[in-house]
């Protein structure tokens, strides 16, 4: 005969009937029950859910979904080669950012990251620069002014 998932039987002896903690009545386990002498595991309705004899228990161990940084300042990110787009002279300005569709909002502030190369000479008011920025921006006559 094939074996497939059709006829599956299983090994002698592999399978154990499920025993019933009677709590004494006629059980054939008398008195505890099975439950031991004493103890939380031996009263009725008492067990903890969850612990783990000591051991730190699973739902405290793992870590716990996400995390929100009520205190962080969340930045639009620029990088120096977005604005190569703009004229020499230009003031950049946040408003002249979104405007210009290379920021979608300003969130608590824009900041101005060194990511490739600069080729204009523009003065930039941000609220915030990387140093490397600064350096490439003044690098090329250009100047950084910071906003609160």
């Amino acid at each position: 005969m094939a074996t497939d998932l059709a006829n599956i039987v299983a090994v002698a002896g592999s399978k154990h009937e499920h025993f019933r903690k009677g709590q004494g009545r006629g059980t054939g386990n008398g008195k505890t029950a099975g439950k031991g002498q004493k103890g939380q595991g031996a009263h009725a309705h008492t067990k903890k859910h969850g612990f783990e004899g000591g051991q730190m228990p699973l739902a405290r161990r793992i870590p716990k979904f996400g995390f929100k940084n009520l205190g962080g300042i969340k930045y639009a990110i620029v990088n120096l080669e977005a604005l190569n787009r703009f004229e020499d002279g230009t003031i950049v300005t946040p408003e002249l950012l979104i405007e210009a569709q290379i920021v979608k909002k300003e969130l608590d502030g824009i900041k101005i990251l060194s990511c490739g190369t600069l080729e204009r000479k523009l003065t930039v008011k941000a609220h915030a620069f990387s140093k490397a920025a600064i350096a490439s921006i003044e690098a090329k006559g250009g100047t950084v002014e910071v906003l609160k």
